[in-house]
């Protein structure tokens, strides 16, 4: 008997199956550094100790979507790792925040499955939840995946799609940011002067600057994640695929595309929830990426003074500059488009 495993295939998941994830993962400041390192990330409040500090932390929290990429590479070896392609994701919240020392562990349920008319694939639907070595909950989202089927011919489950939300209320936003000290929030160590009150609804922010895909940059992010999926390591299997070469972790974009916001959003310092997020096109080493947001909503949160949330749209593109804010073309997208992610972020009063 083989003492190795091949990962499970589409005809291998039921809706209702829970999967507690193996390896938890203790969160260092070595993590943290490497994840600067690679995405450039630039927000004060997860830079610096000495500022977190001064408005209410007890010192500067990890990056939400490093958060997100750990408990994401958790469930990747019995989820995804005989994927085609991670399509997207609804109804992620980030519910406590980390700090390094801490540990996260991951455990899903299978909540609906989908078999393609190819016959060779299907779509699984699992809601995932982070949690922290105490059992407290750090995060929690929902993903649709597309996997292969182990053999064509093999005999599915009976379709079944989940309702997932198409927007996270307001309500439910907060629980990973303590309540901060707004007036000791420096705008001039932060980088921008623009608090929540400066944006409006339809406002549209051009974050000028690009960034190329290097090929060693994302393999190195996609294993500090210990996201095992073939289709970003193994480009003797991806060589045989439709495309013939490894893709880009689809979260590698959405860091890229946090990254560039930060010019013109520097003071949203904290994302609250994705309400939604598809990978409109695949992404391959070698092009640069630009990114543009509109602002979709604004909201007070209940019971707090303190911050607002903004609900933005970031769209992000591949060799296409965004002053013009490309989004569709005819009845699709735009072809340069690469990702759509709507998502709450919280800003200083």
């Amino acid at each position: 008997m083989s003492k190795t495993s091949a990962g499970n295939f589409f005809e291998d998941f039921r809706v209702g199956q829970v999967i507690a994830h193996a390896t938890p993962r203790t969160v260092t400041a070595g993590d943290v550094a490497l994840y600067n390192g690679l995405f450039g990330a630039r927000f004060a409040v997860q830079s610096s100790d000495a500022f977190a500090h001064a408005i209410g932390y007890p010192r500067a929290p990890v990056d939400d979507l490093l958060v997100f990429h750990i408990v994401f590479g958790k469930t990747v070896p019995d989820i995804s790792i005989n994927a085609v392609a991670n399509l997207g994701y609804a109804g992620c919240r980030f519910l406590a925040p980390v700090y390094p020392g801490d540990t996260l562990n991951a455990v899903s349920e299978v909540i609906g499955l989908k078999e393609n008319s190819s016959g060779r694939t299907g779509i699984v639907f699992v809601r995932s939840t982070g949690c922290k070595a105490d059992g407290t909950k750090a995060l929690e989202y929902v993903r649709w995946v597309m996997v292969h089927k182990r053999d064509p011919a093999a005999p599915a489950s009976a379709d079944h799609v989940p309702r997932v939300p198409e927007v996270l209320p307001p309500s439910t936003l907060g629980d990973a940011c303590p309540p901060i000290n707004a007036a000791a929030y420096d705008i001039a160590l932060a980088g921008s002067p623009y608090r929540f009150g400066d944006y409006e609804v339809g406002e549209k922010i051009d974050h000028v600057d690009g960034v190329t895909v290097e090929e060693a940059e994302h393999q190195i992010a996609t294993r500090l994640y210990q996201n095992t999926a073939r289709i970003h390591f193994n480009q003797f299997a991806a060589a045989q695929g439709r495309f013939g070469r490894r893709l880009i972790y689809g979260g590698h974009v959405i860091s890229l595309a946090r990254t560039l916001a930060f010019n013109g959003l520097a003071n949203a310092f904290h994302v609250a929830a994705i309400n939604g997020g598809r990978h409109v096109a695949p992404l391959f080493a070698g092009t640069t990426v630009f990114a543009w947001s509109e602002v979709l909503a604004k909201a007070e949160l209940p019971g707090r003074s303190d911050v607002g949330a903004l609900r933005l749209r970031t769209i992000a593109t591949k060799d296409r500059p965004c002053a013009d804010f490309p989004l569709h073309q005819g009845d699709g997208y735009d072809p340069s488009v690469v990702l759509d992610l709507d998502y709450w972020v919280l800003m200083p009063r």
